[in-house]
């Protein structure tokens, strides 16, 4: 899987599975061992991503503390996870988008990201986007989200400062 996310973070997901392989240090044939197809592979490394993601986010998440504190600690934390693991996310970003990754991913996908969505569904409850469709939230968050990242890793002396101002104005768009 480590080999996988290097090769497509680098090529994207045409990139063969030969090179995939030969990244792992195994024999091609011997990857279509673990999976039948290369699809097979991509699935289970769109699930394993996104399990990781959501439980970095989720790490430590202050249950004694009030919603925004436990909002901001989700914030940072995805956000550090994605700084500091860029393949990784370049790799999910991949996937993300591709045809290959089958509906029951997708849907497990979701699952693992069920702490995060109940923690958003109790953050907007009373604000501004309390009617407003969840997948339309999340995707606004999701592009706050990319562009922190962005510039986190573009100016890592004001990382903190990066992640505190767009959190700031999550916040402000959910409560």
């Amino acid at each position: 899987m480590a080999a996988a996310v290097r090769v497509i973070a680098a090529q994207g997901l045409s990139a063969p599975t030969a090179v995939i392989a030969r990244e792992a240090g195994v024999s091609n044939g011997s990857l279509f061992t673990y999976f039948e197809t290369k699809a097979e592979l991509l699935n289970q490394l769109y699930r394993e991503l996104k399990t990781e993601m959501a439980t970095a986010a989720l790490d430590g998440l202050p249950a004694d503390r009030d919603i925004r504190e436990q909002a901001r600690h989700m914030w940072s934390h995805w956000l550090r996870w994605a700084t500091s693991y860029p393949d990784k996310r370049r790799t999910l970003a991949h996937l993300g988008v591709s045809d290959d990754i089958t509906p029951e991913s997708r849907e497990a996908g979701h699952r693992t990201m069920a702490g995060i969505a109940s923690l958003l569904a109790r953050s907007r409850e009373n604000g501004p986007m309390r009617d407003a469709p969840m997948g339309f939230v999340v995707a606004l968050m999701n592009s706050l989200a990319e562009a922190t990242i962005d510039f986190m890793i573009q100016d890592p002396a004001n990382a903190d400062q990066h992640c505190t101002a767009s959190f700031d104005a999550v916040w402000r768009m959910l409560a």
